[in-house]
């Protein structure tokens, strides 16, 4: 059975069902990743920008014996923002094959037709059969990036150290867990804004933030969702400028292992050695404010040669391709509504 699901008045049962459904998923599709955890879960599948919705939908198992809900065997949500939506769906091991999947995906794809949204976008990962299910539904691939990851237990923390120090003259590089002081909230959107023109080929299916109150709500966002971010800042000490940032986000879901997002440094200091100090005072600050992490997790696009070649001198080794995928919706509903099965 289908049904549209609201993670903020489900019960206890159905949230450890679904944590149930997502670790079978990992340990199947990748083993390599951490378990989740059961923490601030309720939290991360509910908070959302301003601005910004998601719908959600399970299909669970028939009623046990004893009348109580069958357990959770899939789950699709699609978050409605801008001008497209991104959809995201899990079904257990156990249940795949049977249509389920192209179940939950009809149902998510004619929800968001109605709601008039254009397009519909999906982050895949890469060698799992994600990927044969997008593209069986007419997905087309629009854009790769190389997830990369760093066992904190390889780092030579000594030859880090003198990495975090190894910045052009000129530039001071400020650590802050949660948020930047507000002084610091304008200039470090400029920084960012940078990035806003620059025509890649991603969808942006991660939202990022480019003016001072979308930054305030972005971090406020992930505090609540229970994704503790930490910023590390290069300031430019003649303008007193944000030259370079590089953000990371320790999810309360799987603490052991962190996302590295936006690493930004802008056109006017390039080649100054801001980017590989920043990410390096990075890492040595996560060693003291999150011990029990493990491994962080960063993701390029893979023209990106600089910014891979700072990952691979900080001990950062290539793992998965992590793809984009986008359809027009109204095609996508009646391609599956011509086709059911």
């Amino acid at each position: 059975m289908v049904r549209e699901w609201d993670p903020r008045t489900a019960s206890s049962a159905e949230i450890e069902s679904l944590l149930d459904a997502v670790n079978a998923g990992l340990a199947t599709d990748q083993p390599e990743d951490p378990q989740w955890q059961n923490s601030s879960l309720r939290e991360y599948l509910t908070e959302v920008m301003p601005g910004a919705r998601r719908i959600s939908w399970v299909a669970q198992d028939d009623p046990t014996e004893d009348g109580q809900p069958g357990p959770i065997l899939g789950h699709i949500h699609v978050l409605l923002l801008g001008n497209m939506g991104v959809v995201e769906v899990l079904v257990h091991p156990r249940a795949r094959r049977r249509g389920l999947g192209r179940e939950l995906m009809i149902t998510a794809a004619r929800r968001t037709y109605q709601e008039g949204f254009s397009a519909l976008g999906a982050e895949v990962v890469g060698d799992t059969p994600a990927v044969a299910f997008f593209e069986a539904l007419g997905f087309a691939k629009e854009y790769i990036e190389t997830r990369s990851v760093l066992r904190l237990p390889t780092v030579d923390w000594s030859a880090l150290g003198g990495m975090a120090e190894s910045a052009a003259p000129g530039y001071r590089l400020e650590f802050h867990p949660g948020s930047p002081p507000d002084e610091l909230i304008e200039p470090y959107a400029r920084a960012k804004a940078e990035t806003r023109d620059i025509d890649d080929g991603d969808l942006n299916l991660r939202p990022s933030s480019h003016d001072p109150q979308q930054l305030r709500d972005s971090l406020a966002c992930l505090n609540n969702r229970g994704m503790k971010p930490y910023i590390v800042l290069a300031i430019h000490e003649a303008s007193g400028e944000v030259a370079g940032l590089t953000e990371v986000v320790v999810p309360a879901q799987r603490p052991t292992r962190a996302d590295q997002y936006d690493t930004i440094v802008t056109r006017a200091h390039v080649g100054q050695g801001i980017d590989r100090a920043i990410k390096a005072r990075m890492l040595l600050e996560l060693r003291t404010a999150e011990p029990n992490l493990t491994e962080v997790q960063t993701w390029n696009a893979q023209v990106n040669e600089p910014m891979l070649k700072v990952n691979a001198e900080l001990g950062f080794q290539p793992d998965r391709d992590w793809l984009e995928y986008g359809v027009d919706v109204a095609e996508l509903v009646h391609r599956l509504d011509a086709n059911p099965r």
